[in-house]
């Protein structure tokens, strides 16, 4: 009953079809292993939870997705104020592909939906639930732009459309005007079909790191940023809530700063 309530809660905030997937999964795992009713949950319960996970290796993000998913449970749909501290997650810096390696992989990609799927996930920032969500009614190409329904926190945002990318779609979808921009036998592309895809294209273009869409995404800001993009700007093509979340694309720039030789050096 209590899960039941969760997942209409979320609804209706407005959460993404996959948040509301996760929380409710991450709850009802919490209750299975207390063996309790929810009204009837602790805090030294959830403690025991996160405890239990973190025994097992669980990443930093993954804890706190949990604790997250509880708190929101026993806070939001209980009626109990449990406040749980855990250890802040370490940001590390983002890697991300060179122009040189996003060349190789559209060089590379066999099929029009395969270089799609990269133009799109790197010419607009998108995430991967995003990308397999966006549908062409969403699409304003006579104005460059298109819009993200629902993304991350339920947020609608501008998305940037290049020229070439725009070109790509109207030759891929034809007359077609509505429904999932790229889809796989007619439905809706699943998470796996595109990592697939990537991993297969990186493998021809002979590329070793491991490429997935959200590095793609990491690689949109980066490469923004050195171009000279003001970061408030990338902040909002990324949907980012706290600027601070954008700022760890400064670090990746820095990186680049020191392999730049002091003109002394030349002396």
């Amino acid at each position: 009953m209590v899960l039941k309530k969760l997942e209409t809660e979320l609804k209706i905030r407005g959460m993404s079809k996959q948040t509301i997937l996760t929380y409710v999964l991450h709850c009802r795992k919490f209750l299975e292993f207390i063996q309790k009713p929810a009204e009837d949950v602790e805090e030294d319960d959830v403690k025991a939870y996160l405890a239990e996970k973190m025994s097992h290796d669980a990443a930093p993000r993954s804890v706190a997705l949990t604790k997250a998913a509880i708190t929101f449970m026993t806070n939001e749909i209980v009626g109990k104020s449990i406040k749980i501290k855990t250890p802040k997650i370490p940001r590390s810096v983002p890697e991300v592909l060179s122009r040189e390696e996003i060349k190789l992989l559209l060089d590379h990609a066999k099929s029009g939906k395969h270089k799609l799927i990269i133009e799109l996930l790197y010419s607009s920032g998108l995430r991967l639930s995003e990308l397999i969500n966006l549908k062409l009614e969403n699409l304003e190409m006579d104005k460059k732009h298109g819009w993200v329904r629902g993304g991350k926190g339920g947020k609608d945002r501008m998305i940037i459309l290049s020229d070439k990318v725009i070109e790509h779609i109207r030759q891929f979808c034809g007359d077609r005007r509505t429904g999932y921009l790229i889809s796989g036998r007619g439905e809706q592309l699943s998470s796996r079909a595109v990592q697939k895809a990537l991993d297969e294209i990186a493998k021809r273009a002979e590329i070793t790191k491991k490429v997935h869409p959200h590095m793609m995404r990491h690689s949109f800001a980066t490469h923004l940023l050195e171009a000279g993009t003001d970061i408030r700007k990338i902040q909002v093509l990324l949907g980012h809530a706290d600027l601070s979340t954008t700022q760890i694309y400064t670090k990746v720039s820095n990186e680049e700063l020191k392999k730049i030789r002091s003109p002394m050096d030349a002396l």
